[in-house]
């Protein structure tokens, strides 16, 4: 495990963007996996820049995303897809066909989980993996539990993770209560894992994450065990390690 402390949450964003343009750099076709949520914003928006100054090519690079709420469909301004393609797709020359999210409008959920974990592994995997992390230690809708879940998933959201994305929707009740998401030994076959996070509220997860015992009640200490995990975070995030 590599830990890179930054001063703030723009420095954190621009060495996390960094690390992401050295990889489509160094591999042009690579299979970015990436993630949704308030803390990745400032990264796509430097990698934004970047490509629109010329100095990033994202015209072979494939995309899989971590998760998607099910049932939302993904025109609704508050799907995963939307969140995407506002902060990124719209703006890069990522290929269209070669984006791809879990799909919240096929209530199958064994049928979308395969098809999802088929799509993953034709591409040979995920050559880097960002992530971010809950308060309770989820990675992308890996909740707390007693295992460790495999592939992709359909799970039942916590209420502290439908209280946390609550500022998204116009009321607590607009919140879906279901996600498919990647499971963590698909996150943990990713060749590079790239985490991102600020501010103090996720000093003492981070704590625990990373400094206390792997198990799957904090999904995210899994990342422990993973040879090449890149934990960048601000001086608030890592106060008390």
């Amino acid at each position: 495990m590599r830990i890179i402390r930054t001063k703030n949450y723009d420095e954190m964003s621009r060495k996390a963007a960094a690390i992401i343009a050295a990889q489509v750099i160094h591999k042009p076709n690579c299979v970015l996996g990436l993630a949704t949520g308030g803390t990745p914003v400032g990264t796509y928006k430097n990698l934004v820049e970047w490509y629109k100054s010329g100095d990033l090519d994202f015209s072979e690079v494939s995309t899989v995303n971590l998760d998607e709420y099910r049932g939302l469909p993904r025109e609704h301004r508050e799907s995963y897809w939307s969140f995407m393609h506002r902060n990124l797709f719209d703006h890069v020359n990522i290929p269209q066909d070669r984006i791809n999210l879990p799909d919240g409008t096929n209530m199958d959920a064994d049928a979308e989980c395969k098809r999802y974990d088929a799509v993953i592994a034709s591409m040979g995997g995920v050559d880097l993996q960002l992530l971010g992390i809950g308060h309770d230690g989820h990675i992308g809708f890996n909740e707390p539990s007693d295992a460790f879940d495999m592939g992709t998933h359909c799970v039942d959201l916590t209420e502290e993770t439908i209280e946390a994305n609550k500022r998204f929707f116009a009321s607590r009740d607009e919140v879906p209560r279901q996600a498919y998401t990647m499971g963590t030994h698909t996150i943990m076959s990713a060749r590079k894992v790239l985490m991102i996070v600020s501010g103090r509220d996720k000093a003492e997860i981070i704590k625990k994450a990373f400094f206390g015992p792997v198990t799957p009640h904090v999904p995210a200490s899994i990342l422990q065990m993973h040879p090449n995990f890149v934990l960048v975070a601000d001086e608030d995030a890592l106060s008390l390690v």
